[in-house]
């Protein structure tokens, strides 16, 4: 079964898109300038949107993030500026699980996140801050280039404000079911960011593909995790020992 048309990707300024198309089509250049162009004018869209209100500067920008990189220590592997922002709620979207033209995906064996519009349904997830910096690392790890996902602008919802943030969607999505470590690392992270609880027990009764096999890259993120225990008991040891009894 193919996934749900996916909706228009908006990646330029709205007031000068249709100006910049032409003209980077006439010119010519080669795919990995217009990539980099096309990506420097989503990201204007996101700082004229938010800089007001966010105090945003133009090192920065907001990501929304609804699957494995809801975890922090699964983003922070490749994407080290990785800071929480805030909660959010994507209205009209739905979580649903496939791979890229049907094809398996060897980081997590099995299907693997991305949103479908839906009407009256909703995703909730993480707003990230992050370096711009990052953000070739981060279309690297949702596989921009090779057309596995595409870039695209939504409009997420937390404690009545609005934000436009970056978050990315699968192309030619063909439905697959997860595996249990994948889904794993989605409950955790929404775990760890106090994501509501009827949410977080909807992603609990997600059916798997029940593979059992290795995965390195789960090996990462439960490294990754246990540096953040150790560092946080070292924190804890040393507050105790300094603060005085009463």
């Amino acid at each position: 079964m193919i996934c749900a048309k996916s909706p228009q990707i908006i990646l330029l300024v709205p007031a000068i898109g249709m100006l910049l198309l032409p003209l980077l089509e006439t010119q010519k250049m080669p795919k990995d300038h217009t990539l980099s162009r096309v990506q420097n004018h989503f990201l204007v869209g996101l700082h004229a949107r938010n800089k007001a209100s966010e105090g945003m500067d133009n090192q920065t920008f907001l990501y929304f993030a609804y699957g494995s990189n809801l975890l922090k220590e699964r983003l922070q592997l490749k994407n080290p500026s990785a800071t929480v922002h805030c909660v959010a709620r994507l209205k009209d979207y739905k979580l649903v699980f496939g791979n890229y033209k049907g094809l398996a995906s060897d980081r997590w064996h099995g299907g693997v996140a991305t949103i479908e519009h839906s009407p009256g349904d909703e995703v909730w997830g993480v707003v990230w801050r992050m370096n711009m910096s990052d953000l070739e690392s981060l279309d690297r790890q949702e596989n921009v280039r090779l057309g596995a996902y595409s870039p695209m602008e939504v409009s997420v919802w937390t404690r009545g404000q609005e934000l436009s943030c970056r978050t990315y969607i699968m192309n030619s999505c063909v439905y697959a079911l997860p595996s249990p470590q994948y889904l794993k690392v989605i409950v955790m992270g929404a775990e760890q960011n106090g994501l509501p609880e009827d949410y977080k027990e909807k992603l609990k009764a997600i059916e798997t593909n029940k593979y059992e096999g290795p995965l390195p890259m789960m090996l990462e993120v439960e490294r990754a995790l246990n540096k953040t225990m150790e560092k946080e008991s070292k924190e804890f040891n040393a507050y105790h020992q300094d603060t005085p009894c009463l």
